[in-house]
């Protein structure tokens, strides 16, 4: 018995690294976005972080998210959920919306609708999903659906942190609307995790396009909102 008091007592003094935790370890880092003439990207936040690698799933949620239309603006602008969440699009305008998106295999219309109402739709595959009104051209959110739970969204700063990981190898990835390619790099999660990971987009080349109706045509009016 005193034997194996003993060695524990030189392993302790070894400095033996702990077990983790059942609830895994954080990676964490900051984000940064080049802009043109080197202007400080306001946006930061509506980014989107995920590991692809070993690991569980998502949990399966039973509440409903919301992304509200309000003054012909999708509120958030930027929604992550796990496969198989339902998002209530709730219209707080005096006048109709129909809401919209072509991004297979998640593709959905839910019709026109007015002022205090709401309707749904269950996202059932993964992948980013482009949402659009098909009656106000400008009007655009982005549903991304994830087939994993390691996801975060950075802060204002532009600090993240991806919790619950366990330890092994997986691929990173870094997306924002306004960057044509995600950034994509690979990051060995150890038992400490990680806390120092540098990411940067580039959206100096950034132009916004006018995007086809749900028909796939132009917008009546050349692109004018009708109400």
């Amino acid at each position: 018995m005193r034997v194996r008091v003993a060695l524990l007592l030189v392993v302790l003094a070894l400095g033996a690294a702990p077990p983790v935790s059942a609830q895994g370890v954080a990676v964490a880092g900051r984000l940064t976005i080049l802009e043109k003439n080197r202007k400080p990207a306001k946006d930061l936040g509506a980014a989107v972080i995920w590991l692809e690698g070993p690991g569980p799933g998502p949990v399966a949620r039973t509440d409903l998210r919301d992304v509200a239309i309000d003054d012909k603006v999708y509120v958030p602008r930027v929604l992550v959920v796990p496969v198989g969440a339902t998002v209530r699009f709730p219209n707080h305008d005096p006048f109709r919306h129909n809401v919209f998106s072509v991004s297979e295999p998640n593709q959905f219309d839910l019709g026109l609708y007015g002022r205090g109402e709401a309707k749904t739709w269950t996202f059932a595959h993964p992948g980013l999903v482009r949402v659009f009104c098909n009656v106000h051209p400008r009007m655009v959110a982005y549903v991304h659906v994830m087939a994993t739970h390691h996801y975060a969204q950075p802060g204002a700063d532009g600090t993240f942190t991806v919790r619950d990981v366990r330890p092994g190898r997986y691929v990173l990835h870094a997306w924002h609307e306004r960057v044509a390619a995600d950034a994509v790099q690979e990051v060995v999660v150890g038992a400490a995790g990680v806390t120092d990971l540098q990411l940067t987009l580039d959206a100096r080349g950034y132009k916004w396009q006018q995007h086809p109706d749900k028909y796939g045509g132009n917008y009546s009016g050349g692109g004018r909102e009708r109400y």
